[in-house]
């Protein structure tokens, strides 16, 4: 490991345990969901102390919501920067990025749990909205790399199990990405470019007319392409360019409580599956909601949510496109009952469709296609029984065509002895569908070249996870540290078979994941902001001696930035992931090694010496890897053993920002 990371990770573990002095006044919280756009006149107390919603859909302090929670904040985004969403959550404690071969090329996971191929162990919210892919189970790599990230407000990540209030894939992590609000009128735009045809450009728009508010949001990156020879199955030693370019966009409206949001990803990238191919993922986004307040104390939501998620690699390796949709209706209500409860309740129903078509034939053949409704209902009381101790109780009911009824539930305790530290005990279970895929996909025997030899089986149980958190917590008003012991226990996870020479699906196996995280945010003063964190997990499977994860046991992230009055920002963010446990030693490809990967970001303010009425304009910079380390990750299930590309090296972007502002 790098000295500096050394360092930066020593002092993130002596601040969690040993802390600050400083002001015991009790810090004032920041409304949720408020847009926070001069960082500069924001005092320390509301920098560190935001309020979150995800754990409970309702606005507390993340110190008493019931869950681990990580919060990237919006001055954080400015300091630390970042063109991906990948780049920022590799950033947040206990989330590692990953890859796959097969499905997914860019996926994080949560707490060392990449028991599958994909990163259907996450569940994605868009201002709380689910995102999910029902094909294959939970895909995310253009929400990852294609995302406006310039449209964010703050990123709030549930470390654990949420099924109780989010269904489906809410596994071993939730992260909601919640984006700014018009309060005033406002252009944004900016355009970069660097060595090798590496270019960039985004924009974001906001407008606010009485009680209308609209805010949106576009962005374009594209990254030099990566000339490498790949070492495949089918082919030998293939001298390929991979591609990285990606485009988004978002729109959201709020007008007297009723809300309409969009958003599109689109990436397209190198894919390896025993050969080197183009892929293409895209995804559409919409949700209309209205929330109406029944009473004082009683609010109340619709929502009706759709997603559509589709994956081309039809002229290449593996001569497959997807194509899958989910419609959601949900009703939600958050009810103060009393002086000393709070209770969320709802229900909704969904219905999933999709299918998969084949190309490596002609005619081209359907391997899958189908559907399913499902319903749930859901309750969680969050009740004080006196001022310093708080118990939490919830479940969520469930009912998926052709599954047997299944409850996941959810209980704790936290306990706030002052203002300053609190402490959870938590336990919740959390539940992943079997995907349309793996239900539905069908054989395609030889002779047919590169076809799928997968299975699905239609008697598929969810897979389980039941989590156990003790987490303790201290904030005062230029820092906040916490310490954080994990206990997983997966059950019922569906992994490939070999049964009569086809990859079958089946519930097979169990999996036990056991870790401490220590986080710390601390101000030195307004300007200097230093953030760190050190994770380590262990997993055990008793069925098998090889790893049954391909994330590193150890993890270490450490971030300084300055920030000056004067208009000019610096920041350095390091990411640490140790070595991968074994089985590589006869990797046809560049073995997976511990890698640091060291990313800078640059803005200085010209408005202070260009004074134009209204407008402003900035330089600004962001490095990836300076290091300029190309990083080479497990090729996970597909070919166990080898590795599959997914760092070039460095890549620098520079350019300018221009905006225009109206009170």
């Amino acid at each position: 490991m790098n000295t500096h990371i050394w360092c930066l990770a020593a002092l993130c573990a002596v601040s969690v345990v040993v802390p600050v002095r400083g002001d015991d006044a009790p810090s004032p919280g920041q409304t949720g969901g408020s847009s926070l756009r001069d960082l500069s006149t924001a005092d320390l107390e509301s920098l560190l102390n935001t309020k979150v919603i995800t754990a409970s859909k309702f606005s507390e302090s993340a110190s008493s919501a019931p869950g681990v929670m990580r919060v990237v904040t919006k001055d954080e985004l400015r300091r630390f920067g970042g063109l991906t969403l990948r780049e920022i959550l590799e950033r947040v404690p206990g989330l590692a990025g990953s890859t796959a071969s097969f499905t997914d090329r860019s996926l994080v996971a949560a707490r060392g749990d990449q028991t599958r191929i994909n990163a259907g162990h996450v569940l994605f919210l868009l201002d709380g909205r689910p995102t999910r892919e029902v094909l294959e189970g939970g895909i995310a790599s253009d929400l990852l790399e294609a995302f406006p990230v310039g449209i964010l407000e703050r990123i709030e990540v549930i470390e654990g199990p949420g099924s109780v209030l989010y269904g489906s894939n809410a596994f071993s992590a939730v992260v909601n990405l919640i984006t700014q609000k018009a309060t005033h009128d406002e252009v944004i735009v900016d355009s970069q470019g660097g060595p090798a045809g590496a270019a960039a450009g985004s924009g974001e728009l906001f407008v606010k007319h009485g009680d209308l508010s609209i805010a949106g949001a576009g962005q374009f990156h594209q990254y030099p392409d990566w000339a490498t020879p790949v070492s495949t199955t089918f082919f030998g030693l293939e001298n390929s360019v991979i591609p990285n370019r990606a485009k988004g966009g978002y729109l959201g409206l709020d007008y007297k409580g009723l809300s309409l949001m969009s958003a599109f990803t689109d990436w397209t990238t190198g894919y390896l599956e025993g050969g080197v191919g183009v892929a293409h993922w895209r995804r559409g986004f919409a949700d209309v909601g209205y929330q109406a307040k029944v009473a004082s104390q009683w609010d109340m939501s619709f929502n009706l949510t759709y997603t559509r998620s589709t994956f081309d690699a039809q002229a290449s390796i593996p001569f497959i496109t997807r194509d899958s949709y989910e419609a959601l209706g949900e009703w939600t209500n958050v009810v103060r009952w009393g002086d000393r409860d709070q209770i969320t309740f709802g229900a909704l129903y969904d219905y999933i469709h999709g299918g998969e078509i084949f190309y490596g034939e002609s005619p081209a053949v359907a391997i899958s296609g189908g559907g399913r409704p499902g319903g749930a209902f859901y309750a969680q009381d969050d009740h004080e029984l006196s001022d310093t101790l708080k118990v939490i109780g919830g479940f969520q009911a469930n009912k998926i065509d052709g599954i047997h009824l299944n409850a996941v539930p959810r209980g704790g305790l936290i306990w706030t002895p002052s203002s300053r530290w609190s402490a959870k005990a938590l336990y919740s279970q959390a539940f992943r569908a079997p995907s349309l895929n793996e239900t539905l996909l069908h054989y395609i025997p030889p002779p047919a070249i590169g076809g799928p030899s997968l299975l699905g089986n239609p008697n598929l149980v969810p897979e389980k996870v039941a989590t156990v958190d003790l987490e303790l917590i201290y904030r005062g008003n230029r820092f906040e540290g916490s310490v954080d012991y994990f206990h997983s226990k997966q059950t019922d996870i569906i992994v490939l078979a070999n049964v009569t020479g086809a990859g079958t699906y089946m519930n097979l196996g169990s999996a036990t994941f056991d870790g401490v995280e220590g986080a710390l945010k601390y101000y030195f003063k307004k300007s200097f902001y230093f953030t760190g964190s050190l994770a380590y997990q262990l997993d055990v499977d008793g069925s098998t001696s090889g790893p049954i994860t391909p994330i590193p046991n150890l993890g270490a992230k450490a971030g300084i930035s300055y920030q000056s009055s004067n208009g000019l920002t610096l920041g350095l963010f390091d990411v640490y992931e140790g070595p991968v446990s074994g089985g590589y030693s006869d990797a046809m490809n560049p073995r997976p090694r511990a890698y640091s990967l060291l990313n800078a970001n640059f803005r200085l303010d010209l408005s202070k010496f260009v004074r134009t009425p209204h407008a402003g304009l900035a330089l600004i910079a962001h490095a990836e890897n300076l290091a300029n380390t190309s990083v080479w990750l497990p090729d996970w299930t597909d070919v166990p053993g080898d590795t599959i590309f997914a760092n070039r090296g460095r890549t620098i972007f520079a350019g300018i920002e221009l905006s225009v502002k109206k009170d």
